[in-house]
Order: C-alpha cells, then sequence, then structure tokens
C-alpha cells in the first residue's frame, strides 16, 4: 500500500513516492535541488513540478547551485522563454537568490545539511497519526529563519513540503508500506 495521495498512474510519482519521498538526504546537492524545485510549486501540485523535474534539471544546469547563483539577464530570458518549465520570473530570481543564500548558509554550517538537520538535532520526525498537515512549529522556525536570511518562496507551507521530501519528517500515512 501506499500513501493516499500517490496518482498510482504515474510512474513518476510513484518512484517519487517509493524510493525518495520521505527518505533521510544530507546531500547538499539534492537538498538544493529539493529547495528549488518546492519553491517552484507555490501556488501548482507537486505532480505537475515533478512531471517537469527532468525539464528543470536541465534548465538549471543540474541543480549547481554555484552556476544558479551568477546567472545573469540573459540566462533568465532563456529560462522564461523556456516552455518545459514554470516561466515565472519571480520563481527564477528567487532560485538564483537562494542560491546565493544556501552558500552562506554553507559557509556558516560547513554544509546546508547540518544548517537544516540542527534543527532537529539530526533527528526524523515521524509522524504517528493519518492526520493531513501543511505546516507545523518547525517549518515555521526554519521558514522564519530562511526568510531573515533573504530566501524567497519558503513559506512555512513549502518548507513542510520540502521537509516531507527530504526526510526530516516522515508523513507516509500509517497503513503505507513505507510507513
Amino acid at each position: 500500500m501506499r500513501c493516499k495521495w500517490v496518482n498510482e498512474k504515474n510512474n513518476l510519482y510513484v518512484k517519487y513516492h517509493d524510493k525518495e519521498w520521505g527518505i533521510p538526504s544530507y546531500d547538499d546537492t539534492y537538498l538544493f535541488e529539493m529547495l528549488l524545485l518546492e519553491s517552484f510549486q507555490a501556488g501548482l501540485s507537486w505532480e505537475c513540478i515533478l512531471n517537469k523535474r527532468e525539464y528543470f534539471k536541465e534548465s538549471f544546469d543540474n541543480f549547481d547551485y554555484k552556476k544558479i547563483s551568477k546567472y545573469d539577464d540573459d540566462k533568465i530570458e532563456e529560462l522564461l522563454n523556456n516552455k518545459n518549465i514554470i516561466r515565472n520570473k519571480l520563481k527564477i530570481n528567487a532560485a538564483i537568490n537562494n542560491a546565493k543564500i544556501f552558500m552562506n548558509i554553507q559557509k556558516e554550517y560547513k554544509t546546508f545539511s547540518n544548517y537544516i538537520w540542527h534543527f532537529t538535532n539530526n533527528k526524523v520526525i515521524k509522524n504517528k497519526t493519518n492526520i493531513f498537515r501543511t505546516t507545523s512549529s518547525l517549518s515555521d522556525e526554519i521558514s522564519s529563519d530562511l526568510k531573515n536570511r533573504g530566501m524567497k518562496f519558503v513559506g512555512s507551507t513549502i518548507i513542510y513540503s520540502y521537509l516531507q521530501a527530504i526526510g526530516i519528517i516522515d508523513d507516509h500515512e500509517l497503513n503505507c508500506d513505507n510507513y
């Protein structure tokens, strides 16, 4: 059994749920990828973003935050004309801005992983109910901290989804095989 939200007809979604979602990650490249994708999800479904993930990967230099932090007006224009991704100028600019702040956090904490995991003392928070949440005190705290550092599109709901994606919050439903 899988979590009810999984579209069983979409192989990408099934694979994402089974092999990725809720599994703790400590890899900064992956952590940035998920942060970028979650920020583009704002106002859209995760399935929409997941279906465009490979296009995002190609368009955003394999989610290389060092390269993304240096994107110029020409690259922004290229992205705005790319029909395969979400062409939202605010989100594109946020990705560039957030890449810079991501690297600042790395300097401060040695890795972004150290930063994000320190909020739970490197512990996974396992949901023990089937209560659907979109925010928590943890996502509120991290969202506030990231906003204070200057990140954009990092509201509490986006951060809650992000924490689920990277395995800090394990929200698999009680009857899910991954629980």
